[in-house]
């Protein structure tokens, strides 16, 4: 299941950067002495925050990978308000009565100059798909179960995966096979417990 999710955050993080590359405004102005001419706004500079959602998407990947449950809730928390910034970016293109100011603004082109805008709503489509992979990562990611201790134990620095396994062998569990060459490598014999001859 975690797979899944990070698969899912991945191709929302590819989304969003294939959606700053494509065309989201064209601004068309003339200031009466050239020809006309057409500005084309990228999903970059019409809204700047996809390219740092994307990034920081890959980082909640890295982080899912390790840490413990409780972690990974709040990672799926903190992807669901992503989620709903991304959808935000992408529908506002739709609803925003009027972007002829901001276009105007973003492509360095005088009010008083300004022909008319056009939209294109493909980098918004993109972005809202990315939007709908963000929100099934982070479902999948809160409905992960939580991970074993084994799997964090390759994290742990080697005196702590040391000491834990002299704890668990003192408890009367089964070593694993890491935690008997751990010991044989302190010189320690791994069938014996630390209480034996006392």
């Amino acid at each position: 299941m975690i797979r899944i999710a990070q698969l899912s955050l991945v191709l929302a993080a590819g989304a969003l950067w294939v959606a700053s590359r494509m065309t989201w405004v064209v601004v068309d102005s003339f200031d009466g002495l050239g020809q006309p001419e057409s500005t084309a706004l990228n999903g970059a500079a019409w809204s700047t925050a996809l390219v740092p959602l994307a990034l920081m998407l890959l980082a909640g990947v890295l982080k899912s990978t390790v840490g413990p449950r409780w972690q990974q809730r709040v990672l799926a928390v903190i992807l669901g308000a992503m989620c709903a910034a991304m959808a935000y970016l992408a529908i506002s293109l739709w609803v925003v009565p009027d972007v002829a100011v901001r276009a105007a603004g973003l492509a360095d082109v005088p009010v008083a100059d300004l022909l008319g805008t056009q939209r294109h709503y493909g980098g918004a489509v993109v972005t809202l798909a990315a939007a709908v992979l963000t929100l099934v990562g982070a479902v999948l990611l809160m409905r992960a179960p939580g991970r074993g201790r084994s799997d964090n134990a390759k994290y742990e620095a080697p005196a702590r995966r040391r000491e834990a396994a002299r704890r668990e062998a003192g408890a009367g569990a089964d070593m694993s096979e890491r935690m008997m060459w751990d010991a044989l490598d302190e010189g320690r014999d791994p069938t014996k417990s630390d209480t034996e001859g006392r």
